[in-house]
């Protein structure tokens, strides 16, 4: 198809058409609107589509969101032709401040939902956890006005506690889809946080049609605290037991000393690489006692142990070296009398070991000689003997052989069963933890300074419902990296990754990368690519479910 001859206008559009085609899939505009009803010129659901595909585009700040449009064909990205103006900041604020009034969660699981229902999400497992977001200002609300949650100093995971911040709490199901998200004070405790969060999954679980015993709540060391373990419940849950506890070193002790490994192997589907060679972990099972309550307990070992444990250990071998070597100079400088006393002094010294030297002593004779110069015709007369002591340290190699093979575990703590229905080995355990690695990877999403800019918004309430937009961009994300792993592993193909390497691992990111040229020239109501659609293009978009014509077509969400 050749254009007519109208003014021919080129947009970059990138990757957009296929995040658009993603918000089609789960109704992203349809529901907006039926929650947030407005008497705008345009509907709430556009301008937070319009939010998430800046989102998606590497986020610019919401002040230039009107820019950001200027720049794009706006009936092939939104489905309508809209001029830019309509994303200013006053009808974006607006959107933000009535969808904070409606319930920003409540908006943001009606869409999980729908995308539940058009991918069919797994939720046996379910992942909690927590991140903190800094901010810069002051955030003081108006005198007697109540916030929904309190922009404070707190616990900085940011590595700025110079700055104030929020808490973002996240629900996760099928690896990494966000099914539930909220913000929290800036001080919130994560023990608090996962309290909360244990006192009412049950519910929220059974709004997506999961019974209690279907599913595993999967958290970090922040759970298990007295109070969280009984709102647990009947809850299965799997967690790890912090190191503070008693019964993590006994554990850890019992498994290293009694050698019951189990070997798991490498778990990490990411394939190793000279650089990054794989981990292989061995289980463990045991069980300890909480609260006068008995556990499961699985002691973890990595080949790729703890640096920072490592380190310590390092730094403890060293103190106690120079620690008996101080001691035990000045005792090699002392004379004895007589043997007996030496032999007391040196039993002393030996007695000095620590978990990683001992002290090896032998006494030495020194014979003390008349005055004058000895004859060279007769031994010289011994007129007294005296002792002293030569100590040697030695390392105590099996003893810290076992210290580093204890620093390399971990415990997890869990109440799914061993047999029966849900039932987990130790092996399935440790494997459905390191799933909690996929969550992590949503926070560094939400994180990058790429995807959310400063946030400048001044109400925490605007705060909160940007905190919406953030997690339905998320969503989508993982819905197309979701879709394209489904195709390669029902097909048993691949799809072409990094430095044009097959990959069966394909990320969301590695197809941006592959569309980040597409140029659309447009001449009146007609659209054609500048250049056609190569091969691995082609091979991605059927990956992930959708036409080539999204990128010359405006479909209405």
């Amino acid at each position: 198809m050749s254009l007519i001859p109208y003014e021919i206008e080129a947009y970059q559009v990138q990757h957009l058409p296929i995040v658009k085609a993603y918000a089609d899939k789960i109704g992203l505009v349809e529901v907006v609107n039926q929650l947030v009803p407005t008497e705008m010129e345009v509907d709430a659901g556009t301008i937070v589509l319009g939010m998430v595909l800046d989102t998606l585009s590497g986020r610019s700040p919401l002040y230039r969101l009107e820019e950001f449009f200027a720049h794009h064909d706006t009936e092939l990205l939104l489905g309508k032709p809209l001029p830019p103006a309509v994303f200013n900041d006053d009808n974006v604020g607006r959107v933000l401040d009535r969808s904070y009034t409606i319930g920003t969660m409540k908006i943001f699981t009606a869409c999980a939902v729908r995308a539940d229902k058009v991918f069919g999400f797994d939720k046996q497992y379910v992942h909690f956890d927590t991140t903190s977001k800094s901010v810069y200002g002051d955030y003081l609300p108006p005198d007697g006005q109540e916030v929904p949650f309190t922009i404070t100093h707190g616990y900085s995971k940011d590595k700025r506690p110079d700055l104030k911040q929020f808490v973002l709490s996240t629900l996760c199901v099928d690896r990494a889809v966000p099914l539930w998200g909220k913000c929290e004070d800036g001080n919130a405790s994560d023990k608090r946080v996962n309290n909360t969060m244990l006192s009412t999954i049950a519910t929220f679980m059974a709004q997506h049609g999961v019974a209690p015993g279907a599913y595993i709540y999967i958290a970090d060391a922040a759970m298990v605290t007295e109070d969280n373990l009984t709102a647990a419940g009947d809850t299965l849950f799997i967690s790890r037991l912090p190191a503070t506890y008693t019964e993590c070193g006994r554990v850890i002790q019992e498994a290293v000393t009694q050698e019951t490994w189990e070997d798991v192997g490498v778990i990490a589907l990411t394939k190793p690489t000279q650089h990054r060679p794989g981990t292989s972990y061995k289980v463990s099972e045991r069980t300890v006692t909480l609260y006068e309550k008995t556990y499961r307990a699985v002691v973890v070992h990595s080949s790729a142990h703890d640096q920072r444990r490592q380190k310590r250990i390092a730094r403890e071998i060293q103190a106690s070296y120079t620690a008996l070597q101080t001691a035990t100079r000045g005792a090699a400088k002392q004379d004895y009398f007589c043997r007996a006393d030496a032999e007391a002094a040196a039993a002393e010294l030996r007695a000095m070991q620590t978990d990683y030297h001992g002290v090896d002593v032998a006494v030495e004779e020194r014979p003390q000689y008349g005055k004058g110069r000895p004859s060279t015709r007769k031994p010289r007369e011994v007129k007294a003997l005296r002792y002293r002591l030569q100590p040697t340290l030695t390392e105590r190699a099996a003893h810290i052989a076992k210290k580093r093979e204890e620093a390399g575990c971990f415990v997890l703590l869990t109440t799914v069963p061993p047999a029966g229905e849900l039932a987990h080995s130790a092996g399935d355990v440790l494997k459905a933890y390191k799933e909690q690695h996929g969550i992590e990877q949503n926070y560094s999403f939400l994180k990058d300074p790429v995807i959310v800019n400063s946030l400048f918004l001044k109400k925490p309430e605007r705060i909160e419902a940007l905190g919406m937009v953030l997690l339905l961009a998320l969503l989508i994300w993982r819905l197309m990296e979701r879709s394209m792993r489904a195709y390669v592993d029902t097909t048993g193909t691949t799809l072409t990754g990094w430095d044009r390497q097959q990959t069966d691992r394909p990320t969301a990111f590695m197809m941006v990368t592959k569309f980040s040229a597409i140029i659309v020239l447009k001449g009146g109501q007609q659209r054609q690519l500048a250049q056609p659609l190569s091969a691995v293009q082609q091979r991605y978009l059927t990956a992930l479910g959708v036409p080539p014509t999204c990128f010359i077509t405006p479909t209405s969400g």
